[in-house]
């Protein structure tokens, strides 16, 4: 053959990018496509399976932390001691200094508290022997914090014997109760009331026949 042609491609030559449609279907790409899916879908399972359980770890171990780090909730301060926030004063003779024929003699106390729960008097006694006394209210009364009670106390002489010639510091035991405790205190109300009790024992017994 003679002359300048294109050249006739050879058997089996076929261009870039074509297929022989005789050719049997590559299959090495696909399934080198199908391993990474899965295996794509096997590491997400295990990288959530993971994430959870490291979840579920530091949740338990951030509840017991919580746990033992808790600080426990402040108490409210305990109530005062009744002798503490309670004062008894002596206020003044009522009436005459003392009766002869019955031998009885009154005066009045001031009671006060000053703070804290309502103080309740359930009991006012004195140290003497030949005397005895009642109390106006009657036990047991109550005194709220920030307030005062007016109270009158008579004496009874029952022995002039044995009650006192000159009472020095004369005093009244008081039993006070609180939501705190209950307490007796002795309340020594001072010189005047000292006065006052020996000059009714003086008249309520005759006059010095002590």
């Amino acid at each position: 053959m003679s002359g300048v042609g294109p050249l006739e491609p050879g058997e089996g030559t076929r261009a870039w990018g074509t297929t022989d449609p005789d050719d049997p279907p590559r299959t090495d790409g696909l399934a080198h496509s199908s391993l990474a899916r899965l295996y794509q879908r096997h590491r997400r399972a295990v990288l959530t399976a993971l994430t959870l359980a490291l979840l579920l770890a530091g949740g338990g171990y951030l509840f017991t932390t919580r746990q033992d780090t808790a600080q426990p909730r402040p108490q409210p301060p305990a109530p005062p001691y009744p002798s503490l926030v309670t004062d008894v004063s002596y206020l003044d003779a009522v009436a005459a200094p003392g009766d002869v024929e019955t031998r009885t003699f009154s005066f009045a106390v001031l009671v006060s508290v000053q703070s804290g729960p309502p103080v309740t008097v359930t009991g006012i006694t004195q140290p003497y022997a030949g005397l005895s006394l009642t109390s106006e209210p009657r036990t047991p009364f109550h005194t709220r914090a920030g307030s005062a009670q007016k109270v009158v106390i008579t004496m009874h002489v029952k022995e002039c014997g044995k009650a006192p010639r000159n009472a020095g510091l004369p005093f009244l035991d008081v039993t006070l109760r609180n939501k705190r405790a209950i307490q007796v205190h002795s309340f020594i109300l001072g010189s005047r009331y000292a006065q006052s009790l020996s000059q009714a024992l003086q008249v309520a017994c005759g006059n010095g026949s002590l």
